[in-house]
Protein backbone atom coordinates (compact mmCIF):
# COMPACT_ATOMS: atom_id res chain seq x y z
CA UNK A 1 0.00 0.00 0.00
CA UNK A 2 2.70 1.96 0.86
CA UNK A 3 4.49 2.07 -2.66
CA UNK A 4 1.07 2.92 -4.14
CA UNK A 5 0.52 5.63 -2.19
CA UNK A 6 3.96 6.74 -3.61
CA UNK A 7 3.10 6.20 -6.89
CA UNK A 8 0.22 8.42 -6.47
CA UNK A 9 1.75 11.17 -5.27
CA UNK A 10 4.51 11.10 -7.62
CA UNK A 11 1.97 11.30 -10.36
CA UNK A 12 0.11 13.87 -8.78
CA UNK A 13 3.30 16.11 -8.25
CA UNK A 14 4.79 15.32 -11.88
CA UNK A 15 0.88 16.57 -13.32
CA UNK A 16 1.43 19.87 -11.27
CA UNK A 17 5.15 20.67 -12.68
CA UNK A 18 3.82 19.11 -16.41
CA UNK A 19 0.81 21.79 -16.18
CA UNK A 20 2.62 24.30 -14.83
CA UNK A 21 5.48 23.87 -17.27
CA UNK A 22 3.24 24.24 -19.88
CA UNK A 23 1.18 27.17 -18.61
CA UNK A 24 4.53 29.26 -18.50
CA UNK A 25 5.45 28.16 -21.86
CA UNK A 26 1.73 29.15 -23.43
CA UNK A 27 1.56 32.79 -21.48
CA UNK A 28 4.74 34.61 -22.35
CA UNK A 29 3.07 38.36 -22.62
CA UNK A 30 3.96 40.64 -20.26
CA UNK A 31 1.92 42.39 -18.01
CA UNK A 32 2.50 45.13 -15.78
CA UNK A 33 0.75 44.91 -12.38
CA UNK A 34 -0.41 47.73 -9.96
CA UNK A 35 -1.06 47.18 -6.55
CA UNK A 36 -2.28 49.68 -3.82
CA UNK A 37 -0.60 51.94 -5.93
CA UNK A 38 2.97 49.75 -5.98
CA UNK A 39 3.92 49.40 -9.34
CA UNK A 40 5.73 46.00 -11.18
CA UNK A 41 7.94 45.85 -13.64
CA UNK A 42 6.37 44.32 -16.54
CA UNK A 43 6.92 39.96 -16.41
CA UNK A 44 5.59 37.34 -18.55
CA UNK A 45 1.84 36.56 -17.08
CA UNK A 46 3.29 33.10 -15.82
CA UNK A 47 5.41 34.77 -13.08
CA UNK A 48 3.18 35.98 -10.82
CA UNK A 49 1.04 33.34 -11.36
CA UNK A 50 3.05 30.78 -10.40
CA UNK A 51 4.54 33.01 -7.91
CA UNK A 52 0.80 32.98 -6.44
CA UNK A 53 0.58 29.26 -6.66
CA UNK A 54 3.58 28.89 -4.72
CA UNK A 55 2.82 31.13 -2.02
CA UNK A 56 -0.28 29.42 -1.51
CA UNK A 57 1.80 25.84 -1.26
CA UNK A 58 3.20 27.67 1.31
CA UNK A 59 0.68 28.86 3.22
CA UNK A 60 -1.62 26.64 2.68
CA UNK A 61 -0.01 23.80 4.91
CA UNK A 62 1.57 26.95 7.61
CA UNK A 63 -2.63 27.80 8.69
CA UNK A 64 -3.39 24.27 8.24
CA UNK A 65 -0.39 23.46 10.94
CA UNK A 66 -1.33 26.09 13.14
CA UNK A 67 -5.20 25.33 13.33
CA UNK A 68 -3.60 22.23 14.00
CA UNK A 69 -1.34 23.44 16.79
CA UNK A 70 -4.73 25.84 18.47
CA UNK A 71 -7.10 22.22 18.35
CA UNK A 72 -4.53 20.50 20.10
CA UNK A 73 -3.29 23.13 22.55
CA UNK A 74 -7.18 23.32 23.66
CA UNK A 75 -7.85 19.91 24.00
CA UNK A 76 -4.91 19.54 26.49
CA UNK A 77 -6.16 23.00 28.28
CA UNK A 78 -9.65 20.86 28.88
CA UNK A 79 -7.99 17.65 29.69
CA UNK A 80 -5.70 19.48 32.99
CA UNK A 81 -9.20 21.38 33.69
CA UNK A 82 -11.08 18.31 34.14
CA UNK A 83 -8.48 16.78 35.83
Amino acid sequence: MRIFKRVVVIAIVLFVVLATTVFVLENQQTVALVFFGWSAPALPFAVPVVLALLLGMLIGPVLAWLASFRKKRTLYTRSIKSE
